[in-house]
């Protein structure tokens, strides 16, 4: 009887929609599903069509990953036909958000976009004559029930043409996708997951330990955003969807180069946990300046893509997949990943968080995952980003800052520094101002001066959008191959500072510089770099996932070596006096460009051009 209520509720609401009028188009992004022109829905249900998905309980045996069958009829069908998987399942106009009342008379059938979709004819090209197909989907936990609906009309003029029954997860509140990151001290590691438990349901703790000795419990806190948070369309609208509750809990203390496993759970009103369904390990950071093997990955421009094949697989993020396939696959010679910006291309589609997360985990819940803001994070008009784009598609940054943990002395202003064994890396907020006199070039002043070279003589400079060299089509046309103003600003910094190796996303494809000084080499070696640290390496892995990017024609005379596919960057230091370089294609795996650097510390001490302290004569 409920059921039946439910789907009469259903229609009812829909056909209460069809008086009011269409709101106005939304712009088309790189996000795939902005294609979808959802707010222009119309009602065309049709009796003989049909759509049926099992199994309707998902998440039986723990896994939080499943694959659905879908079946569908349809009586009039056409390859513009298209699946849209819904969460929560009732997507009709009772979901929609209202700012004002004027809001409420001009409220489309639909509001909320799907999840995902794909094409009814992508299992079977006959579909357009037969009528029928079957599809597999896979479902990821999101804390709410799914649908599947039927459309026809394309994805400009969608059609509902029917809808199917209702499946969801045993336990949709479930703890999961875990993501680590590292503390704002050496000897702490953060545990930030996502679950349905509001503080007060339960409370988030973590279960942690070495082997051998009896857990710990550490008590998380526990944020989230709602849809007011957001800054503009889609993510105000559309694109809205409830993130869940995102909990984070500082494990202290650590004993360096150990072992430890953890588990999320919440303690709920009755005394009862609930545990993730997984127990996972890390190994907790090297003391500072200790000499070991230490392995970091850097990349941006990632993106998220699905394994079904639906929506983006082979649309914007076609080496997604492939990037963090290779990771995964070499996870126990990786010690942290740094994704330095633009982390999904979300773009406003708040669903996509949940997404990524899931899609990354096996990375995440193993090493720390530090992250970047890029433009695709925070950009909005008027909302106080540096750039005046809306390339967040209105989420200005929110569901970046709360579902990853980063040790900014503010989440919301992006940048911060953090020491990894024999490294210091600063890394910057592109999307906030970086111009001398800033607060954040004071920052990046701060954190430069201050890296211990005699014990982390690996400096490491990491942001966004490329603020150092590139030869980008675009940055070339401006007559910068850079950011605009990026070097004039910040290069005296790099070079008093010795900065080693200046990493960049934005661009996507992989550049790498000579040590460069005011747009000229300092040094005619390539591959094998000693002695004094003169000059800074500039290089942009921005190939991650996105489409790639094009290379002027111009060949500039700091650039080393350039490759237009999908990679990432591996560094590994030895010891303090050796650091290995590659650059690795994401489809293989092989190393295609390498480097490395070898010295003393007194080639860090010595004085360069405009790197000099002051000195005065001794009696």
């Amino acid at each position: 009887m409920k059921i039946l209520y439910t789907i009469l509720s259903f229609y009812v609401v829909l056909l209460l929609a069809s008086a009011h009028v269409i709101k106005d188009d939304y712009p088309i992004t790189e996000q795939p599903l902005s294609k979808i022109a959802i707010h222009r829905s119309v009602l065309a249900l049709h009796d003989e069509a049909s759509i049926k998905a099992y199994p309707t309980v998902l998440g039986l045996k723990g896994k939080d990953v499943e694959r659905v069958t879908v079946e569908l009829k349809h009586p009039k069908p056409s390859n513009d036909d298209w699946i849209g998987i819904f969460s929560p399942a009732i997507f009709n106009a009772s979901t929609c958000y209202y700012e004002t009342v004027d809001d409420m008379q001009r409220v489309p059938y639909i509001c909320s976009a799907p999840i995902k979709y794909t094409f009814a004819n992508y299992s079977n090209p006959e579909y357009a004559k037969t009528g029928k197909s079957t599809l597999k989907f896979q479902i990821i936990n999101q804390r709410a029930d799914f649908s599947f609906a039927l459309f026809s009309g394309g994805l400009s003029n969608p059609k509902l043409v029917a809808y199917s029954n209702f499946i969801s997860f045993a336990n949709p509140k479930a703890p999961l996708y875990p993501r680590l990151a590292l503390g704002k001290s050496w000897n702490e590691m953060t545990v930030t997951w996502t679950s349905g438990y509001n503080i007060n349901e339960a409370t988030p703790v973590v279960s942690w330990g070495v082997v051998g000795e009896r857990p710990m419990l550490s008590f998380a806190g526990t944020l989230t955003y709602h849809q007011n948070s957001m800054c503009d369309s889609p993510a105000r609208t559309v694109g809205w969807r409830d993130p869940g509750f995102i909990h984070t809990s500082f494990l202290k203390d650590l004993w360096p180069n150990t072992k430890y496993f953890y588990k999320m759970g919440h303690k709920l009103v009755n005394g009862t946990y609930i545990w993730s369904k997984k127990k996972f390990s890390f190994t907790s950071p090297p003391y500072p300046g200790q000499e070991s093997l230490q392995r970091v990955i850097i990349f941006g421009d990632l993106g998220k893509a699905e394994r079904d094949g639906s929506n983006e697989y082979n649309n914007y993020q076609p080496g997604s997949l492939n990037t963090t396939d290779q990771l995964i696959k070499d996870i126990n010679n990786i010690d942290v990943v740094f994704h330095i910006g633009d982390i999904i291309y979300s773009n406003g589609y708040i669903s996509q968080w949940d997404q990524f997360t899931s899609q990354v985990e096996p990375i995440a819940s193993v090493v720390p995952y530090m992250i970047a803001s890029g433009n695709h994070e925070r950009d909005v008009p008027g909302s106080g980003s540096f750039y005046d784009g809306n390339d967040s598609g209105g989420e200005c940054g929110v569901p970046a800052e709360t579902t990853f943990y980063v040790p900014a002395e503010n989440r919301a202003k992006f940048w911060y520094s953090v020491d990894y064994g024999m490294f210091r890396f600063c890394v910057a907020d592109t999307e906030h101002d970086w111009r001398e006199g800033s607060e954040q070039y004071k920052f990046i002043e701060k954190c430069l001066a201050s890296a211990d070279r005699k014990n982390q003589p690996w400096l490491i400079f990491a942001a966004h959008r490329v603020l150092g060299y590139s030869s980008d089509f675009y940055y070339a046309l401006a007559g910068s191959f850079a950011e605009p103003l990026g070097r004039e600003n910040l290069q005296k910094l790099w070079q008093k500072y010795k900065v080693d190796i200046a990493i960049y996303g934005h661009v996507h494809n992989y550049e790498r510089s000579c040590p460069v000084y005011e747009e000229k080499c300092i040094s005619s070696e390539k591959f094998h770099y000693s002695g004094t640290v003169n000059g800074t390496i500039h290089v942009v892995v921005g190939g991650g996932g996105a489409h790639l990017s094009n290379f002027s024609d111009i060949n500039t005379t700091w650039s080393l070596h350039k490759d237009y596919d999908f990679g990432f960057v591996k560094m590994t230091a030895f010891n303090q006096s050796s650091l290995l370089f590659e650059y690795k294609k994401s489809s293989d795996g092989k190393v295609y460009d390498s480097f490395t650097i070898s010295r003393d510390y007194r080639d860090v001490l010595a004085c360069v051009h405009d790197g000099c302290e002051p000195t005065i004569e001794g009696s």
